[in-house]
């Protein structure tokens, strides 16, 4: 039964992290392995400062993952840290994450009530 809520009353952040291919599964391993539940992977290719090679004359842009890790806020530093390790991002050219304040969130109901996702649909209507 609904009770009108369309959105979480909890603080989330959105922890962005942006890695060469190929590094996108032991970025979302490390974040689940810190208590986030999974992660988006898209993709896309690379315009900073370390990007910029050539092969023959040609410019050659490396092909990125971008990992999208919606936490709960009180999660977000032990995730961040993994994710910071997992990436090797204190290395220069490696990669680059970062935490985004979330305002509101629709469409992860189970989150709305943690005590109620037990998993067990008995008694729900």
């Amino acid at each position: 039964m609904s009770n009108g809520k369309t959105a979480v009353d909890r603080e989330f952040d959105l922890i962005v992290t942006i890695i060469n291919k190929g590094w996108a599964d032991e970025i979302v391993e490390a974040a689940r392995s810190a208590g986030a539940e999974g992660g988006t992977v898209l993709y896309g290719r690379g315009t900073g400062v370390h990007e910029r090679k050539t092969f023959f004359g040609i410019l050659i842009e490396p092909e990125k993952e971008v990992v999208l890790t919606l936490i709960p806020r009180e999660r977000t530093q032990p995730v961040l840290q993994a994710i910071t390790k997992a990436g090797q991002l204190e290395r220069p050219g490696t990669g680059i994450a970062f935490a985004l304040d979330v305002s509101q969130v629709a469409g992860i109901i189970h989150l709305a009530n943690p005590a109620d996702s037990g998993g067990d649909s008995a008694g729900s209507e």
